[in-house]
């Protein structure tokens, strides 16, 4: 299906875009740190009210169920609530340097968004939508409010409140979260979250509440209702992983799908001396795929050992993930 452009020209913006106003007190992320983000005073993640996107484009790199053969839109927030020392995304995660992000209006985001499900995109995805959880809220109802319905995709890093994915459960199809820690030293040393590990377990299990473990896929592959977790595995630690399986399979299910991914490559804040100043081996990785099946769990997905050369994207481009 095509979707004229001209359609968005039928909203009323002032409706659609009320001041939001638990962004005056916020809230929302698990760092509660109580910003008022209508002012020059912000919080941990140094985001304010606006629409602040780094990017909106055709992804075709997540995994298949997700991505499927026409790729998914994904709208890239800037800014994150995590600070990972190794984030591919550094260019617009890192709250400290001058984003690639811009503020857009939601008439600009939302033209955006039809051009790329023009394209054949049967998904949106939003990518580090934690901390901009009104926003998203605000461009699925206008999208819904145009009878535009993608399945709605919320890509995070897992380290997400349970009161406001409660807020998620009627907008979100797919959740799509890491789950990058058993060792809440590694986490503090690695992210900044010392309580990653209770924090991401307590939001991974509200979002099994909402979706169960079974990920619906349509005719074609692509997945429109469920959840798929991600784990990154870090050379040098390899027992986080193995025990970040264990929790997955002790406090939800060996039913869920997961994403074993080998793509880790570090970023030039990653001191040379730290074990995960390197890529990951072969060996590692193989350790960790042994677990997965020794625990029981069937439905993943794996990743070659060579795919750290193909997850860096420049957001310097128009698209950051073409060459």
């Amino acid at each position: 299906m095509t979707y004229d452009p001209a359609i968005i020209r039928t909203l009323n913006f002032n409706e659609l875009i009320k001041p939001i106003e638990e962004l005056r007190n916020c809230r929302i992320c698990p760092r509660n740190c109580g910003a008022n983000r209508f002012s020059n005073k912000l919080g941990y993640c140094k985001s304010n009210t606006s629409f602040y996107i780094s990017s909106i484009c055709i992804h075709r790199g997540e995994e298949p169920p997700i991505s499927g053969k026409n790729g998914i839109c994904n709208i890239f927030f800037g800014h994150c609530n995590l600070q990972c020392i190794y984030c591919q995304n550094h260019q617009i995660s890192m709250n400290h340097l001058k984003n690639a992000a811009h503020q857009m209006s939601l008439q600009e985001t939302l033209l955006e968004i039809i051009m790329c499900l023009n394209e054949g995109c049967k998904g949106v995805g939003f990518v580090s939508p934690t901390h901009f959880v009104p926003q998203v809220k605000i461009i699925i109802n206008s999208l819904r409010t145009l009878n535009i319905k993608p399945t709605f995709v919320y890509n995070s890093n897992g380290y997400d409140k349970v009161e406001t994915l409660r807020t998620l459960e009627p907008y979100i199809d797919v959740y799509l979260p890491d789950f990058k820690y058993s060792d809440p030293e590694l986490s503090k040393k690695y992210s900044d979250a010392e309580d990653y590990t209770n924090v991401a377990l307590a939001a991974l299990k509200e979002m099994y509440r909402q979706k169960g473990s079974t990920l619906l896929l349509d005719e074609d592959g692509v997945a429109i209702h469920g959840i798929l977790i991600r784990h990154l595995v870090l050379p040098g630690h390899v027992q986080n992983s193995i025990d970040s399986l264990r929790h997955i399979a002790d406090n939800l299910s060996t039913s869920m799908h997961l994403s074993l991914m080998s793509q880790y490559h570090p970023t030039r804040f990653v001191n040379s001396k730290l074990p995960i100043s390197r890529t990951l081996n072969d060996n590692e990785y193989r350790q960790v795929i042994e677990e997965f099946y020794n625990l029981g769990f069937t439905k993943g997905w794996l990743q070659d050992l060579e795919s750290y050369n193909n997850y860096l994207p420049d957001f310097d481009k128009n698209h950051p993930f073409e060459s």
